[in-house]
């Protein structure tokens, strides 16, 4: 920030600087497209029309809804691309300005019907400045852009309400309001946004308070705007999360474009203060100071009069304000107050009637059913602001505002915020509350002026909250560390607001208004009374017309008209005149209630989205999704690690500050450190000032301050070597006694950013401050660290109350973004914890004098709790090798010597939680002016760096390539005719559960280049001895009414598929084992055998296994790729079946028996290489035939006879058999280990051995099986298996030509899994590949 600002750029009434202003531009062909231009980038927006004509003309369903809904709405969100890019390369040859004047931003998009239309901002005007550098402006105009019709781009948006111009400039010469054509869908909306309460700033954050924002008014952080006064947050939210997806670099490009804009609801105005009337006199410049009043309205419970009152289950409640008075001194000052106010948090309602002050008051539920969201509602502002003391204006005597009252009443009463706890009385509860009957107070005849005795109910509160306060720091380092300059000045936040006034009346706006008024200027002579300044009457009579400003402001946004009462608002007295104009305002408030509010309503629920149907836009950016995928998965390309190292103190002061001008360096500059210099410094401090009562409900900084200073002498004492860097501080925070101080090395400002802190009190049961933690979290690069000093409660035996003191601050201790003490990669707490030594009195100091550390730690109460997982889960402490810290005689090593005789302990700790981080030396100093002795600890951290710049250079590469393999597919698309925008963004699915349609582009079938398949899993049947297969039963159809069942249960031993899987696991296969078996069980005439073999009638070379043609089964060209294995369905020694493993068959010189674990197969002949069989099913025992006792002793032996007919068959493997009680194994180059014979004759009959199958034979079988199914053994026909040796035979000397087909025969119905030894079996599998 630079005081130096000339003054011009900080006029009020003007309109926006040029650089906040960008240009709005299209394209019409071949899409339209819409282009929001800076000198440098631009985010083109493109609507995708097909998806959403589709779901409109009712050919494609959308997911979120399968019923239509009456409204203007599509079902289906919106779809649009979009794109962020550099205005270089010609980027916006192609585009022509939309409108010729300037936009300062966009309010983002938003859906009517099937149109989609943005948002843009095309007069605005400054109205504040909270200080050099942070400006606000007021949204004077907005217009709407369509962006997937030219319709509306003439459309002039008329306001039926400006009877000051003539309607001939209005529509045009010649041009009346009946040739209006055309009405713009948006034109209740733009009215709304631009009547002059929305009000935004592209300089910070306008969303949330100064307290809850960095202290460095250039830091801006779209992404912790608070949405519950976000109004365009509904239509912003598609670009913010759009936003969320770029990398850093275009991250921070568009944040700088000023595109996108944050917009409030409520009152923002300055008053320029000149130096004769400003409090606080600066003698360096003659700036002048700043006045400001930022009032921001939530839109959780937005509405207007009647229709929006009381609570919602939520806890939001109606007309709900945050308030905050700022001022801003040249002096280097910055100063925040911030109260709420809000509709009386019960279910109440109130019709609207044509009688002032007659408009019923009906409650709408009971004060049981009304506490779950009152207590919602209050823990959430406890959560936000601290403390809450409720100030209730309603009347005591008015029916209807007493039984309000009485249910606010008993809602307090039963929150448990408003429980005290530990004995103490009402005043130490989070929730407090007045009741204020505000006519009843001012009816005597000094009037309104009487409301100023409410000071004496609320100056207790008023006093404990404090306000918040930060000041620039005297250090303001260069690159070296060594020189001041006013341009690198930073704000240290000094004191920070702890509790809020929430104030209500009936509407929430006239009494409501007058005495925040009051409650603002009682802070701001807080304020300037610490510093012993004072204010003139021209300064407290501007504070009052801004304040008045400000109710008139609220009271038009909610009731249609101005406050009442403003005339003394603004004057300090009640004129004739400000009656007359109260009288005025009430009939046009009668009017705007009764026949506008509803209108307005539905126009407010529009823009917050809350119409039934109305869905947000959708952005898809098809290159930057990729990118940032991709990067994520090269993350270790550019990322790096770096040790740094942390020292961490913690000290007790007792409340003394003689020891700030003794030597520190034992504490801050310990031996261990040798010569490292830590980047960061850590120092604690517990009562720094004494904790009195007095004290313990307000928070004074200057104690803090003189500390500080301390710290920084012996710093610079210690390091002042050339090579050493100055130390600065970075922050600092204060809760009454407790304080945290961070101080770093200049040259590592530029790894540190997102500095944030916070405070959580936790004396008096949350109320007071005696007790509690000050925390501070920064990113050391790309390391988030939180540092946290607690002071927990004190007592020997209070350990659980120090347990729950610890739990309080580690749940309700929260940053920005609702970020917690637990998100952080490292996390130490230092502090005293007041956990004792459970020992007796002589018993510790014995063991003190004997020095057994090891027995002391044994009873140390925080080792026992931690041990127990009642506190500090999950963190560590290294061994502690020093004497108990506390408690000593002051300037002694003595332990206590008082008649309360301490028993000693080690109440300051240091615990550390994060794998990233490595405690070097924990110990204590010998520093004695206090009661307690310092304890530090120094730690190692391993923090992450990211190189941006190679980071942006793989950006680059990745989406440079991205976009040529898209072919330029992006919003900004030229060549845009040859592709659909469904190619990119893809169709919705048309039921929950489908995949979405598919295009030319996107296949669902080939997804990452493989063919779908099923995922049907059989079910498992209840009893082992059962197998599931499919139903035979069960119709072809699947969409055929039936009510047989998908899968039955059937013996293992009688199942007629129990030789193959019942589901293939191969995506070559397709097995249609119901068919099967109902083709074969139920039918019993005979089937015709196929044409004999003929390879010209082989199906083309696509969609099925080549069989060699060559006669020769040696010569092959090459092997096709062995077939998937099929999962069997037995079990090898009791274990389920797997696929089987290839093995490859062993050569050996002589013809020997093969692993019975294997089949013949046509491959391993083919295959110039060895390849192993495919596996095939074994046969049920069931089904064998009775063999000899001789042909049972081996599975694999093969007769001379059959060898001497056909060589080849000898160096086959054999067919495996199955046994129905207990599989055999099979070793590769071993023999089958086969069980016992009495386990044969028990468990299976014997077997004929089995016979391989010649390439001939499988060849002339596959032929047999129809194309796309698969042959199964034992399924050939018998008269084929008579033909098989003259085919063979043919196959082995030449190629033959096509032949004739064999003449059909009729035979018997046969058994499909009989075996014959005689004759060729049908091909043990058979493939499809994928065209």
């Amino acid at each position: 920030m630079d005081p130096s600002q000339p003054s011009s750029s900080l006029w009020t009434g003007q309109a926006p600087s040029s650089e906040k202003s960008s240009q709005i531009l299209i394209r019409e062909y071949p899409h339209r497209a819409i282009a929001i231009a800076t000198p440098s980038h631009a985010l083109i927006l493109r609507h995708s029309s097909t998806t959403s004509d589709a779901i409109a003309n009712g050919t494609l369903a959308s997911v979120p809804s399968a019923r239509p809904r009456a409204s203007s709405f599509d079902n289906g969100a919106a779809k649009c691309m979009v794109e962020f890019s550099t205005t270089r390369n010609n980027l916006l040859a192609d585009y022509r300005p939309l409108t010729p004047r300037p936009i300062y931003g966009t309010l983002g998009l938003i859906s009517i019907g099937r149109d989609v239309f943005l948002c843009a901002i095309t007069q605005a005007s400054r109205v504040a400045t909270v200080r050099p550098g942070e400006t606000v402006e007021r949204i004077e105009g907005v217009q709407f852009f369509c962006l997937n019709s030219a319709d509306y781009d003439d459309v002039v948006a008329i306001d039926p309400y400006d009877l000051d111009d003539d309607a001939s400039s209005v529509y045009g010469p010649g041009l009346g309001r009946r040739d209006v054509a055309v009405e713009h869908p948006c034109l209740e909306l733009q009215k709304l946004l631009g009547n002059g309460t929305f009000y935004y700033s592209t300089d910070f954050d306008v969303t949330n308070r100064m307290q809850d924002r960095p202290a460095d008014a250039i830091a801006f952080d779209i992404d912790n705007f608070d949405e519950s006064f976000l109004w365009n947050s509904y239509m912003i939210q598609p670009l913010v999360e759009f936003r969320s997806r770029l990398q850093q670099q275009e991250r921070n490009a568009l944040d700088a474009s000023r595109i996108l804009t944050s917009a409030i609801r409520g009152f923002c105005k300055s008053w320029t203060v000149p130096q004769a009337s400003a409090p606080l006199r600066s003698a360096k410049t003659g700036l002048p100071s700043y006045l400001t009043i930022i009032s921001r309205l939530s839109c959780r419970r937005a509405g207007t009069r009647f229709n929006a009152r009381g609570i919602d289950d939520d806890g939001n409640v109606a007309n709900f304000v945050e308030t905050e008075t700022t001022y801003w001194s040249p002096s280097g000052v910055v100063f925040s107050y911030a109260q709420v106010r809000g509709s009386v948090p019960v279910f109440w309602e109130q019709a609207a009637g044509l009688l002032p002050n007659q408009q019923k008051i009906t409650i709408t539920r009971s004060a049981d059913g009304t506490q779950p969201a009152f207590d919602k509602h209050f823990a959430d502002l406890e959560q936000a602001y601290g403390a809450v003391h409720v100030v209730n204006l309603l009347s005591a005597t008015k029916p209807g505002e007493y039984e309000l009252t009485s249910l606010y009443r008993h809602g307090i009463q039963h929150c448990p915020l408003s429980r005290p706890g530990g004995g103490h009385s009402r005043d130490h509860a989070l929730l407090r509350d007045t009741e204020y009957d505000f006519h009843a107070e001012t009816k005597g005849p000094q009037g309104y002026e009487s409301a100023n005795q409410i000071r004496r109910y609320i100056e207790n509160s008023a006093d404990g909250f404090a306000y918040y306060l930060a000041q620039e720091s005297d250090e303001a380092p260069d690159s070296n560390g060594r020189s001041s300059s006013p341009r690198s000045r930073r704000y240290v936040v000094v004191l920070q607001q702890e509790g809020v006034f929430r104030t209500n009346c009936l509407d929430c706006l006239d009494r409501t208004n007058l005495i925040q008024t009051i409650i603002s200027r009682m802070a701001v002579e807080s304020f300037l009374g610490h510093r012993a300044e004072g204010a003139p009457s021209d300064f407290w009579s501007r504070h009052a017309s801004l304040w008045a400003d400000n109710g008139d402001a609220l009271s038009k946004i909610y009731a249609g008209t101005g406050a009442l009462k403003s005339s003394f608002t603004r004057h300090g007295k009640m004129s004739i005149a400000g009656a007359i104009a109260d009288v005025r305002k009430s009939a046009t408030r009668l009017y705007y209630n009764n026949f506008a509010d509803k209108a307005r309503q539905n126009t407010i629920d529009m823009l917050l989205g809350r119409l039934v149907g109305q869905a947000p836009v959708v952005l898809f950016d098809p290159i930057s999704d990729y990118v940032a995928g991709e990067l994520q998965r090269r993350s270790q390309e550019f990322s790096s690690t770096e040790k740094i190292h942390i020292w961490v103190g913690t000290f007790n002061l007792n409340g003394r500050t003689h020891g700030i001008d003794e030597d520190l360096s034992p504490w801050l500059c310990p031996p261990e450190l040798g010569a490292v210099q830590p980047e960061i410094i850590a120092v604690g401090f517990q009562e720094i000032v004494e904790l009195n009562p007095q004290q313990i409900m307000n928070s004074d900084p200057t104690r803090k301050q003189l500390w500080e200073k301390a710290i920084k002498r012996t710093l610079d004492r210690r390091y002042n070597r050339p090579d050493n860097d100055r130390y600065v501080l970075l922050r600092s925070g204060q809760l009454v006694g407790a304080a945290l101080c961070i101080f770093v090395k200049a040259s590592v400002l530029h790894n540190i950013k997102n500095v944030e802190g916070s405070v959580k009190k936790t004396g008096m049961s949350g109320m007071a401050g005696n007790k509690g933690a000050v925390a501070i979290r920064l990113d050391y690069a790309n390391t988030p660290i939180c540092f946290v000093t607690a002071h927990l409660a004190a007592g020997f035996t209070n350990y659980d109350e120090r347990n729950k003191d610890y739990a309080t601050i580690d749940r309700g201790l929260r940053f920005q973004r609702n970020r917690g003490i637990g998100d952080h990669d490292s996390v130490i707490w230092f502090g005293d914890f007041n956990y004792r030594i459970g020992l007796g009195l002589e018993t510790a100091k014995e063991l003190v004098r004997k020095r057994d550390v090891e027995r002391l730690y044994e009873n140390d109460q925080l080792n026992l709790q931690m041990v127990a997982g009642l506190a500090f889960r999950f963190y560590s402490e290294p061994r502690i090798t020093f004497m108990p810290t506390y408690k000593f005689d002051i300037g002694s090593d003595e332990y206590d010597s008082s008649e309360k005789a301490r028993i000693p302990a080690w109440t300051d700790r240091i615990l550390r939680k994060g794998g990233n981080l490595r405690q070097l030396s924990y110990n204590s100093a010998p520093l004695r002016f206090s009661d307690h002795r310092p304890v530090y600890s120094i730690f190692e951290c391993t923090v992450s760096i990211v190189d941006e710049r190679l980071r942006d250079k793989i950006s680059r590469e990745i989406y440079d390539r991205r976009k040529i393999d898209v072919g330029g597919d992006t919003a900004n698309l030229a060549a845009a005719e040859e592709s659909e925008d469904e190619d990119l963004i893809g169709y919705d699915a048309i039921e929950p559960g489908l995949p979405p349609a598919s295009s030319d582009r996107q296949k669902w079938w080939l997804e990452n280049g493989r063919m779908a398949r099923s995922a049907i899993v059989p079910p498992k049947p209840e009893n082992p001895a059962y197998q599931t297969i499919l139903n035979p039963k069960r119709p072809a159809n699947p969409y055929a009414q039936t009510d047989e069942a998908d899968w039955v249960n059937v013996p293992r031993s009688e199942s007629r598929l129990s030789s193959f899987s019942s589901m293939s696991t191969s995506p070559y296969e397709h097995v249609n084992h119901s068919m099967l078996l109902a083709s074969t069980a139920s039918s019993t005439a005979p089937r015709k055998l196929p044409p004999a073999y003929d390879p010209s009638t082989l199906p083309a070379k696509v969609g099925r296994m080549q069989i060699s043609e060559e006669p020769s089964t040696t010569h092959a060209e090459g092997p096709p790729p062995p077939p998937p294995p099929r999962r069997q369905t037995g079990s090898v020694n009791g274990t389920p079946a797997t696929a089987a493993t290839y093995q490859p068959p062993q050569k050996k010189p002589t013809p020997s028996p093969a692993p019975s674990s294997s089949s013949a197969s046509l491959v391993s002949q083919q295959s110039s290489k060895p390849k192993g069989p495919p596996p095939v099913a074994r046969k049920p025992a069931h089904l064998t035939a009775p063999a000899s006792p001789a042909s049972s002793t081996s599975s694999t032996v093969i007769p001379d006879a059959a060898v001497q007919r056909d060589p080849s068959r000898a160096q086959l493997p054999g067919l495996p058999r199955r046994s129905t009680a207990l599989a055999q194994t099979s070793i590769p180059g071993h023999d089958s280990i086969r069980p016992s014979p009495s386990n044969e004759r028990d468990t299976a009959p014997p077997q004929p051995p089995k016979r391989a199958i010649s390439s001939a034979s499988v060849a002339r079988a596959g032929r047999g099986a129809p194309s796309g199914a698969v042959g199964l053994i034992g399924l050939a026909d018998q008269e084929r298996r008579a033909q098989s040796a003259s085919a063979r035979k043919a196959l082995t000397t030449q190629k033959p030509p096509a032949p004739a087909p064999p003449p059909p025969r009729k035979v018997q119905a046969v058994d499909l899994l009989d075996d014959d030894d005689a004759g060729a079996q049908i091909g043990s599998w058979e493939a499809l590949k994928p065209s």
